[in-house]
């Protein structure tokens, strides 16, 4: 049973040193053991936020929340899967990782490696990495090799890379990843007592939408919820290979951390499509801003611009969304990853030059 629902029944009140993070919050659902070091730097037990804005745009006693990963130790969601992809790949005694990246994936892994006292290699598409994630690999202490090429042929490298020489993969074709990404699934559920109606999720691997289906299942097989959501997969117009039926050669978004045109987790998410009834979309990169641009001016909530997708799409597709039902938009980064898109992209009012008195700042204000 995950540690906060026992401090709930016991009538205890959490703070912050209760969570040890996923492994031994949720360590029976995972495939670990006792001699298993763990790596961890407290993942997990992000917040279901009340999206009151977003809810009233759709109406009809629709509720929407925000499952907002962004607030994991490196900022996005990949620190649920890195915390069980590093201590299993320490536990088989690997002294490096590498991983293919559009960011976030470098962020976490380095983070995580570095915590677990490993190397780490990442392949970056040269160019095409915002701002803050790469600041991340590089502070973490990765050693980065940017490559003239996509995310798609990155991956390809790296897997070949592993498959040749002693060093561990830890992008999403690792089993473990998924694992530790499906306890959002669980933190869901355990947050609304039942699972949503609807799931919206940004894709672009595709890894995380399986994850989140693996574990809204595993926690319905053993009676903690009795219903399975609708999974609704989002992604970008200009790298939308699951909406179109094939792969992208040339994906290209303003929404970098979806920006990928072959996903390794292609079949599973097919899966989770049919078995889920669910469906993929594509939403252009203005209806990502403006989503992104809704959630920071309405809703206090700041992710990044593929995070939005989630929400772009829920409201493309709002008049399928049933009466009173609960959908949940997966935030799946933090807004300050990309910073350069939140300067580009805003409409408040920034006044520069002006003197440096009272009376100057108060007229600017109204007063």
């Amino acid at each position: 049973m995950p540690l906060l629902r026992s401090l709930r029944r016991l009538g205890s009140r959490p703070t912050h040193q209760d969570w040890p993070g996923l492994i031994e919050a949720y360590r029976r659902w995972l495939p670990v053991s006792a001699s298993t070091p763990v790596v961890t730097l407290h993942e997990g037990a992000t917040p279901l936020i009340p999206a009151k804005a977003v809810s009233e745009r759709i109406g009809r006693g629709v509720k929407v929340f925000l499952k907002y990963d962004g607030l994991n130790p490196t900022g996005s969601f990949k620190d649920r899967g890195m915390t069980m992809a590093i201590s299993k790949a320490k536990e088989a005694g690997s002294e490096a990782v590498i991983c293919a990246s559009t960011g976030n994936t470098s962020a976490a892994a380095a983070a995580y490696a570095r915590r677990g006292g490993m190397r780490a290699f990442v392949l970056i598409p040269d160019g095409y990495v915002a701002q803050g994630k790469l600041a991340q690999a590089l502070l973490y202490g990765a050693e980065v090799i940017a490559i003239q090429g996509n995310f798609d042929r990155a991956l390809a490298i790296v897997q070949e890379v592993a498959n040749k020489y002693p060093i561990t993969l830890v992008n999403s074709v690792n089993p473990y990843r998924l694992q530790g990404q499906k306890t959002a699934a669980f933190e869901v559920v355990d947050a609304l007592g039942e699972s949503p109606d609807w799931l919206c999720i940004p894709v672009g691997n595709a890894g995380n939408i399986s994850a989140y289906w693996m574990g809204f299942n595993e926690y319905k097989a053993a009676g903690h919820c009795r219903n399975l959501p609708r999974m609704m997969g989002f992604q970008a117009a200009g790298s939308a290979p699951l909406v179109l039926g094939h792969t992208v050669e040339q994906p290209d978004t303003i929404a970098t951390a979806i920006r990928i045109g072959n996903p390794v987790n292609r079949d599973n998410a097919l899966r989770v499509r049919s078995e889920s009834n669910g469906d993929f979309m594509a939403v252009t990169d203005a209806e990502i801003i403006a989503a992104y641009k809704l959630l920071g001016s309405e809703e206090g909530v700041f992710c990044e611009p593929a995070s939005a997708a989630s929400v772009a799409g829920l409201l493309k597709r709002s008049h399928e969304v049933p009466d009173r039902a609960t959908v949940v938009c997966v935030l799946t980064g933090n807004g300050l990853k990309d910073p350069g898109t939140a300067i580009e992209h805003n409409d408040a009012r920034f006044h520069t030059g002006l003197a440096a008195e009272t009376d100057s700042v108060a007229r600017v204000m109204g007063f």
